[in-house]
């Protein structure tokens, strides 16, 4: 009797636990590129030309090593449109007595695979997503009778467990857990930086390419030039050039922006590696091997690896722990729209059109872009949450469900009150200017803070502030912030809320 292996977009691994024991003679292997999925949010052309090239790829390597696949194509005539109709369109078609899948990303999707086996008529098996170093039940473990989830002390549990950067007697190499310290500096003049990489389309990915060219045209983002991973030897090749290019000088430059060099020293796998190109726990251990080599510092390598086992593992611990009420919760009450430039670019302030138009042109922003320009505008203007977390999961090739809410909700808007994050991360212009060069040439000056030429970061920032000051009264981390603004001069308090009102009014009024 056949079993159906459902392997979706962003499960492109042959580790997958939904093909643990595959039966090459009876089962069949199901990859189907539905409209649903493309479309729930207005993904980037790159992102889409991304998984379905990746997905045809990664058919084609089953297809070499004897396994039986059923592809469904986005242009098939009798596509059903979405993942369900599809499944259940196999399950007639062959016979099946039985799916078999890995737990998806989403909560939505996850709901949707719940309802399955009974709309399905036959057993629908949902097994535990092994490509994870820490499943879901280790986190609420973890989790377990904590008041606050600091990222901090799960990032120390998951070093033990993988037994990264420790000495022989289970200590943190260097004598600290977290060199975070270490990695703040703005780049230096005359910092030779790497090119990223890129890859020339084949045959596959030529035929990608025109597909989404002709059905997602209306979508932000420019589609060409198209040069991401869509193999796991391609993904394998970024991160050898990683190791060997990039990571020296991660550790220190991994904060800074420049303008024309948007991914800096940055190691561009996030695409790859959510959606299955790469083994994260053997990533990690290629760049510990580097720094034990000297080949590269241990602040670079630390705060990688943290990225991965720390950051990654533990917002997919927090999204799964907490949904869906997670994604409801609106601690600061903000409620404006999102601004038309965040989709057009369109806007005076240098460090925003920069940041927007590396966006457009290439589905990817580091970290700190995200976090304190973009991020740092939508806290400060009070925008909506669920506005700006679906731009992000709209705008990114590396941007999933799981991964880009509890940033964005929690890390970016401090929405969920503090779970995630001890302080929200408000930051003026003056942080901007100090790890960039965004602000040399901009329409604004950076060191004003009222008038037609301040920076709106500026005013913004001490209107949100002067806002919120009671909402985040019992914040601990804020308390130098709050002695500031409450000896603030009653006429300049105004003038800031004045200032600020206005602008916003304006670019991003409220329902």
């Amino acid at each position: 009797l056949v079993k159906i292996r459902l392997v979706l977009g962003d499960q492109l691994s042959s580790k997958l636990s939904a093909l643990d024991g595959l039966d090459r003679g009876a089962d069949v292997v199901l990859l189907a590129e539905v409209m649903s999925e493309a479309t729930y949010v207005p993904h980037h052309p790159k992102k889409i030309a991304l998984v379905l090239s990746a997905m045809r790829h990664f058919a084609k390597t089953l297809r070499t090593r004897g396994v039986t696949v059923r592809y469904v194509t986005l242009d098939d005539p009798a596509n059903g449109g979405t993942l369900a109709r599809e499944v259940a369109r196999a399950v007639v078609d062959l016979g099946a007595e039985r799916v078999v899948a890995t737990h998806p990303g989403e909560y939505r999707l996850a709901a949707d695979m719940a309802t399955w086996s009974t709309t399905l008529g036959v057993p629908v098996e949902i097994r535990e997503d092994s490509r994870f170093i820490c499943s879901r039940t280790r986190f609420a473990k973890w989790a377990a009778g904590r008041k606050q989830f600091r990222m901090e002390f799960f990032y120390r549990e998951m070093r033990r467990d993988t037994g990264l950067l420790l000495t022989a007697d289970g200590k943190p190499e260097g004598g600290a857990w977290n060199f975070d310290a270490e990695n703040r500096k703005p780049l230096k003049a005359g910092v030779v930086i790497p090119p990223p990489p890129f890859f020339e389309a084949d045959a596959i990915t030529r035929g990608v390419l025109d597909l989404v060219g002709e059905r997602f045209a209306n979508h932000f983002g420019d589609l060409e030039p198209f040069g991401f991973a869509v193999t796991a030897a391609q993904a394998a090749t970024i991160v050898d050039r990683f190791l060997t290019d990039c990571l020296p000088q991660f550790g220190d430059y991994q904060d800074a922006m420049k303008r024309g060099e948007p991914t800096l020293f940055h190691s561009l796998i996030a695409p790859a590696l959510n959606i299955g190109l790469l083994d994260p726990l053997d990533v990690c251990r290629r760049a510990e091997a580097a720094y034990r080599e000297g080949r590269a510092p241990l602040n670079a390598v630390e705060g990688f690896i943290r990225q991965i086992i720390g950051w990654r593992e533990y917002v997919r611990g927090i999204y799964w722990l907490k949904m869906p009420g997670y994604a409801e919760t609106n601690f600061l009450d903000a409620h404006r729209r999102l601004p038309d430039f965040y989709w057009s670019g369109d806007t005076p302030m240098a460090c925003m059109a920069e940041t927007i138009g590396d966006t457009k042109r290439t589905a990817y922003a580091h970290h700190i872009q995200r976090l304190m320009i973009t991020g740092n505008f939508a806290l400060l203007a009070g925008i909506e949450p669920r506005e700006i977390e679906a731009w992000y999961l709209a705008v990114y090739a590396d941007a999933y469900d799981w991964v880009e809410l509890p940033n964005t909700h929690g890390m970016v808007m401090h929405a969920d009150g503090g779970l995630l994050a001890s302080k929200p991360y408000a930051a003026s212009g003056k942080y901007i200017s100090r790890m960039s060069d965004y602000c040399k040439g901009c329409s604004y000056d950076v060191k004003e803070s009222f008038g037609e030429t301040a920076c709106p970061f500026n005013y913004l920032y001490w209107n949100f502030l002067i806002g919120k000051r009671e909402r985040l009264r019992g914040n601990q981390r804020m308390g130098p912030i709050w002695a500031g603004v409450d000896k603030m001069d009653p006429v300049k308090r105004e003038a800031y809320v004045t200032q600020a009102r206005a602008f916003l009014d304006a670019v991003a009024p409220l329902p």
